[in-house]
């Protein structure tokens, strides 16, 4: 995936194949990182977002948006990330194509502090964290 040029549906952030994870601390990320990097995946295929660049990027979709994006759950999401952005997390996007590949940035993703995580699939967008609304992980 291409930050510069991101996958879209109807105007819209749509990652299919991918996890996207939200941080509030990069030490956290960076142990997503390093875990994901061991297990074999290539560190030149994660892309990470600051704040700001998420930010950027919402703002920009919200902006020419389709008005078919508001049928899905794209939408919600990405308004998701800004808020999730606004408060500080930065976000790492893994291509996960596989269900084996996608279990295990799952499990990465519970096992370092992700505040959200999801996994983009080709019909449907699972929820591998549960986020309470405020975006505070739920208990």
């Amino acid at each position: 995936m291409d930050k510069t040029h991101p996958p879209l549906a109807f105007g819209v952030f749509k990652p299919v194949g991918h996890t996207v994870i939200a941080y509030r601390s990069a030490v956290d990320m960076q142990a997503a990182v390093s875990a994901l990097v061991e297990h074999g995946f290539v560190y030149s295929t994660l892309v990470l977002y600051t704040p700001e660049e998420m930010k950027a990027q919402v703002d920009a979709e919200l902006r020419t948006a389709s008005p078919l994006a508001a049928f899905g759950y794209e939408l919600d999401l990405i308004k998701g990330h800004r808020a999730l952005a606004e408060s500080g997390c930065s976000f790492l996007i893994v291509h996960a194509p596989d269900d084996k590949r996608a279990e295990y940035v799952a499990t990465v993703a519970r096992s370092t502090k992700a505040v959200a995580a999801h996994h983009y699939g080709t019909f449907m967008i699972e929820e591998i964290t549960e986020q309470a609304p405020g975006g505070e992980p739920a208990s």
